[in-house]
């Protein structure tokens, strides 16, 4: 099992995902504000990672809060929750996971706890969404698999497997993961993902640990690999889902849904409930976070551009619902209309 993120006596261990495939390196933040910042550094990346990372962070400071008062602790807990809501916009666990340790703080306050129970209970509330997340990844992996024909091949974008949750299953290659443990014979084409690289340094490094046939192309590659029927599949995670499907991916995600409609083949996004997000009616309310230049014009030290050359780098791109088959979650398969199926996942 792959340890994502995890809680220890120190402070919050993560597997530095910057320096991965060629470093394994495990890192421990001890305040609040190194979370914080190992979030936005992406230290930890993932959706469902940052979320369990975000409810730890939080779990962490109001731990190390020295204030004996409750009223002193929510004045540090609300302190904390505002510098972690200023780490990854687009991601919506993120935003989840705050609301749900708020909740209960709020729980735990209004029972009559003291500061130092709220700290347990929160410290409580963090590694209970950490095993949740687990259990998700595998349940969502039993759904999609399901949908994976045998022998088959399936093209991902990015990384979402257990890098980018807490561990173990991940969400995308929860799916193909579903499929091998079903029996199933299945390979995958990663793209490689630019500009970070997540499909080449961090999917490939996956697969190969767990020994399922993996090839890495470069993004411009998907059209041609479709059009020559090398696919059968396509599926992808997801940082946002708006309510009737838009789904919030990595940038690239919209080119290759839409080559995958052109080629018949379906798509699908897998991603948690906590994922989707029905407060807003359409994927263009989703904020998409433009990220530092450096990661367009360097890989790593070495400078790829020329000096002082413009740079967008927008982190995410949103592919409407209308080319997405289906969204596998951790409780079923939500299929077309999304504004009603994706309702009757996330509020039954």
């Amino acid at each position: 099992m792959i340890k994502t993120v995890e809680w220890s006596d120190e402070g919050v261990r993560m597997i530095d995902q910057r320096l991965l495939p060629t470093e394994e390196k495990y890192l421990t933040f001890r305040s609040c504000e190194e979370v914080a910042e190992a979030i936005k550094a992406m230290v930890v990346r993932g959706a469902p990672a940052i979320g369990v990372s975000a409810a730890m962070g939080l779990a962490l400071g109001t731990m190390q809060a020295v204030g004996t008062s409750v009223e002193d602790l929510e004045q540090d807990f609300d302190y904390f929750c505002d510098i972690m809501s200023k780490t990854r916009p687009t991601a919506v666990n993120l935003f989840w996971a705050i609301e749900r340790m708020r909740e209960r703080f709020r729980r735990s306050r209004a029972a009559g706890a003291d500061a130092e129970q709220i700290k347990k209970d929160l410290i409580e509330e963090a590694q209970l969404i950490f095993r949740e997340d687990i259990e998700s990844s595998r349940a969502l992996g039993r759904f999609g698999g399901e949908l994976i024909p045998d022998n088959s091949t399936v093209l991902t974008h990015c990384n979402a497997g257990a890098l980018a949750t807490a561990g173990d299953y991940g969400t995308a290659l929860g799916v193909v993961r579903g499929a091998r443990d079903a029996g199933k014979r299945v390979a995958v084409i990663a793209d490689e993902t630019r500009p970070f690289l997540q499909g080449a340094r961090l999917t490939a490094w996956e697969l190969q640990k767990d020994e399922i046939p993996v090839t890495v192309i470069t993004d411009n590659m998907a059209g041609h690999v479709m059009k020559q029927g090398k696919i059968d599949c396509v599926v992808v995670g997801a940082d946002r889902i708006a309510a009737n499907g838009d789904t919030a991916n990595k940038i690239g995600t919209y080119m290759v849904a839409v080559l995958a409609k052109q080629h018949n083949i379906p798509f699908y996004v897998a991603a948690p409930v906590s994922t989707v997000d029905l407060s807003l009616a359409t994927g263009d309310l989703i904020p998409i976070e433009e990220r530092d230049a450096r990661e367009v014009t360097h890989i790593r030290e070495q400078r790829l551009a020329p000096e002082g050359v413009s740079v967008a780098n927008p982190a995410f791109d949103v592919t409407p619902g209308e080319l997405v088959a289906a969204i596998i979650t951790d409780r079923g398969v939500a299929r077309p209309p999304y504004t009603e199926s994706l309702r009757k996942l996330v509020e039954g």
